[in-house]
Parts: structure tokens; sequence; C-alpha cells
């Protein structure tokens, strides 16, 4: 990646004025990501991706579901992380509290739970039969008696650090991690507060695929807009773009020293199909309707566009918040090996109370469905040629600054060198009506 700025002494970077147009209108709000190519051999070295491993994904917080999936005492779900090189099993104990453990037996290490979800009272594991409370605690070992200097105590399921940020569980597998979750997560966390992530999780529908592809090429074709207006002109046309913002530029965008967000345009003037039309009178997904700035809380389009849709939320390294008017959705990237990945996403709507409410939300997975594929229609493509080395880097320009940053973070945890820390200023995209 590109040189970074020079820290000032609280490890900031030294901010500079933002342009607000022109072709560094966002880099030069954010020096230290300066404007240079992207190595093409981030996507395909096999040395940088075990580096990924031990730097990255074994040290940070790791969303691995929501609250609903385990309502009640005795529910779990198990979640296997193959770039952590473990299998995760979540459950609510008899007091409520969420817990996460390694789903590991302390005697000869066999899996505890093979059960992907479901409800139980203890855990007993198959091999020979040591039965584990809802806490974790060893409660039962068979033939006990015939073990040297043994305590039960001493060897219950091994914890992993668990906590909740708006209903959604989180994990982290450093047995000493240096940061909360409140911590790692920072602005971005608190920018979304207030956002009804509990009422808008009422219904859901999730997909799942493996993707032959690394899992940044992956998550890069989702934290920029340039493609929108080549790759969604079956699905979505002139729905993020029109005569006024025809290549889709943001409105704009907030970076971290993690995380970044950007608010993204619609296009308030699109005529919807018939079948568009009778979805609106009854909600919103993605395409617009009347926009009502009272439902959402002030950080969500924090500078209260009019021509805004929705705000795309990258939480380092792998999760995506997306969030709109009346629901939201999220992907999550999990690398399985320098060329593979597991990409899943799920759209989130409030649960309907009417026939119409349901119709609209079956129009919206259909609608998200056919978006997503093609969006993965280029991913295993890009992969393949990767490969050829054919490119040994690639330019990145402004409007694909979330694409830089998440390199810049990459590389900067890798080499342990210290995140710069981003000036929020706000400015207008000047696409879109200013409400204020």
């Amino acid at each position: 990646m590109s040189a970074t700025a020079t820290p000032n002494t609280n490890g900031s970077a030294t901010p500079q004025a933002p342009p607000r147009t022109g072709r560094d209108k966002w880099t030069g709000r954010y020096p230290h990501l300066g404007t240079g190519p992207l190595s093409a051999d981030v996507f395909t070295s096999k040395e940088q991706f075990e580096l990924e491993r031990e730097h990255i994904f074994k040290k940070v917080w790791l969303n691995v579901g929501r609250i609903e999936q385990v309502p009640n005492a005795g529910d779990f779900f198990v979640f296997d992380i193959a770039m952590c090189e473990t299998s995760i099993l979540v459950v609510r104990g008899a007091d409520g509290a969420v817990r996460a453990f390694h789903n590991m037996c302390s005697h000869r290490g066999n899996k505890v739970c093979w059960d992907q979800s479901g409800n139980r009272n203890n855990f007993t594991c198959k091999f020979h039969g040591w039965v584990y409370g809802l806490d974790g605690d060893l409660r039962h070992v068979p033939d006990e008696e015939h073990f040297f200097d043994f305590q039960r105590s001493d060897h219950g399921m091994t914890p992993v650090a668990c906590d909740i940020w708006e209903g959604f569980i989180f994990i982290n597998v450093d047995p000493e991690p240096a940061e909360t979750l409140a911590e790692y997560l920072g602005g971005m966390g608190e920018s979304l507060t207030g956002y009804p992530f509990g009422e808008f999780s009422g219904a859901c529908a999730s997909w799942s695929t493996e993707v032959r592809a690394n899992w940044k090429a992956v998550k890069d074709a989702f934290q920029e807009t340039y493609h929108v207006a080549f790759l969604h002109k079956t699905s979505i046309p002139d729905s993020f773009t029109g005569p006024a913002n025809p290549h889709q530029h943001i409105l704009d965008l907030r970076l971290y020293p993690r995380h970044g967000s950007a608010s993204l345009w619609g296009n308030a003037e699109l005529q919807p199909s018939p079948a568009a039309a009778i979805a609106f009178r009854h909600g919103s997904f993605l395409l617009r309707k009347d926009f009502d700035a009272g439902n959402l809380p002030p950080s969500v389009n924090p500078t209260d566009e009019r021509d805004w849709v929705l705000d795309l939320n990258v939480i380092f390294p792998c999760f995506f918040v997306d969030v709109s008017e009346g629901s939201y959705f999220t992907h999550n990237f999990w690398p399985l090996d320098v060329d593979r990945t597991i990409w899943t996403s799920t759209q989130y709507f409030p649960k309907p109370e009417t026939a119409g409410q349901r119709y609209n939300q079956e129009y919206g997975h259909v609608l998200f469905r056919d978006i997503i594929l093609e969006d993965g229609n280029t991913l295993e493509q890009t992969q393949s040629m990767l490969r050829s080395g054919a490119k040994t880097e690639f330019p990145i320009q402004d409007e694909e600054i979330l694409v830089r940053h998440g390199h810049y973070v990459v590389d900067q945890m890798i080499h342990g060198r210290p995140l710069a820390t981003p000036a929020l200023a706000h400015a207008t995209n000047g696409n879109g009506a200013h409400r204020g």
C-alpha cells in the first residue's frame, strides 16, 4: 500500500482540510492513506494469508451471530472459524448470560457438540461421556476415580471472550484480548447507537456460499460503488444512479482507525415497476419510497441528505452492517484459504403484521438475491486472473477509498504499526439536496 502520514505524538494522523470536489475529495480528508496503487499479491500470497491469520483474525473481535439465535436458556449454536483454527460453541446459560467456548473436550480434544444448533441442559462428549454444564464447567466424568490428581474444576471447557453489541454476538479467540469490544468498535459502534436493530430483526433471510476467491477480493466488491452503474444495470437500473449522480458518488464518508462508513445516494426520481410500486405501499428495501428522517437516529445519514438510501458500515476485518430506513442487511466474509472464502448475506426486516408487509419483504428478498448474484458473478473470475500474475498492481480511485482503507489497516496490523486516528469532519457530496 501507499505511504502513511506521519503520526502526531498522540498517534493520530495529521488532518488536512477536506476538499469538497475533485479526484481527492475523500483522500484529501484522509491523507495517511496516500494515493498509490494496490499491490496484486495481497490477494494471492500464502505468506500474507498466514500473517493475516496470526496478526488479525486471532487478535480481533469477530461477529458470529445475533441474540435472536439464542433467546432461551440452553439455546446454542456452533460456529466453525477456519481462519482461527477452531470451533466455537455459543450458548445462553441458565442465568441468561451468553457465553462462548472452544468446542473442545478437555479429555483428548474431541468436539463436544456436533449439532449446529439446538437446546440442551448440558453437553456430553460422544467419545468418553464427559458432561459439561451450560456455563462450561465439567459436571460428570465416568470412572473418575481412576484419574490421577484430578480436579473437575481444572478441566472445564476453555472459554472464549464473548460480548454483545446492539444484539450482535462477537467473540475474540485471543486468550487476553487487548481491547474490550466497545473499545474495538470505538466510534463506529457509537455512531450506530439508536438504530432499531432489535425491531428490525423480527424476520430474516440468509444465503451462504463458498467463493473461490481471496476474502479481501470478495470484501472489496462490497465496499465501493464504482461498479453499480455497470454490474447492476439489470437488477437495479437507475436506483442508485441517475442523471444527478451517474457514477454513484458517495454522499458522505467516515473513517475510523479500523472501520469505515459511507452514506449512499438513492434516486428519489425513480419510477418503480408495477410490482415494486405494490411493494412500496407496505415498506421499502433498497429502492426508494418517501424518505422519513424522523425514523432514523441522527448518526445514520449524518449529513441529512434527501437523496440518501443507506449507510454502508464496514466493521474490520470481515463484517458489514448496512442500514436503511426500514431494514438492514449484513455480509460476513470468512477466509478458508488464500483463494477460498465463505460469504454469508442476511437481510433483516421487522416482523410482518400484514399480507402487504409480507409481500414487501418477499419482494425485497428476491431483489437482493438478484443483486448479490450479480456481485458474485465477478469474484471467481477476478481471482482466476489474479493468479496469472499478469498485473502486479492496480490503480484505486478516490471513490474506492474504503477499499484503500481496508488494505491500509491489514498492512498496519500485520507489521505491528500504529493505526492513524482520522478526523471525522463531514462534507456533502454535492449530488443530493441537503435538507439542513
